[in-house]
């Protein structure tokens, strides 16, 4: 397998669906047992992060998430949202994220990065295209 590609309408139903997938993926992958209730708590947080913000600001297009095992399992979680919402910390890592202070304004990122950075090591945050779009990145590791 190399990688595994969902979109979803931005509807808060669809994030069960996703998380269900991604550790079905992840188990496959190899991810340990131990590892997968991280996983479905991550994803679920991501996704749920994507869809609050296609709503927020009104964006129809799909949340995209793709699940790849190619060394490791990796989950990208896309959103269509503007960069300045999505994004409200730069690009950081876990580290970053869990050591950033949030303040009142920031919440729809904010506390679901912190959330994010507990549950994943391997964890980045970036801007996909110029004005629009954040990408999350988590990383779990396999034990083939």
């Amino acid at each position: 397998m190399a990688t595994v590609k969902l979109s979803f309408s931005p509807a808060p139903v669809h994030v069960r669906t996703a998380r269900l997938v991604g550790v079905a993926v992840a188990r496959r992958a190899g991810v340990r047992e131990e590892l997968l209730d991280e996983v479905r708590l991550a994803i679920g947080e991501a996704c749920t992060r994507a869809v609050a913000l296609h709503r927020q600001y009104g964006v129809p297009e799909p949340v995209l998430v793709e699940m790849s095992d190619t060394g490791a399992y990796a989950v990208r979680v896309v959103d269509r949202a503007p960069i300045e919402a999505g994004l409200g910390l730069a690009a950081l890592n876990a580290d970053q994220l869990a050591n950033e202070s949030l303040d009142e304004d920031d919440l729809t990122t904010g506390v679901g990065f912190a959330l994010l950075a507990g549950f994943v090591e391997d964890l980045q945050v970036r801007p996909v295209d110029e004005g629009v779009g954040t990408e999350v990145r988590m990383v779990w590791p396999v034990g083939r």
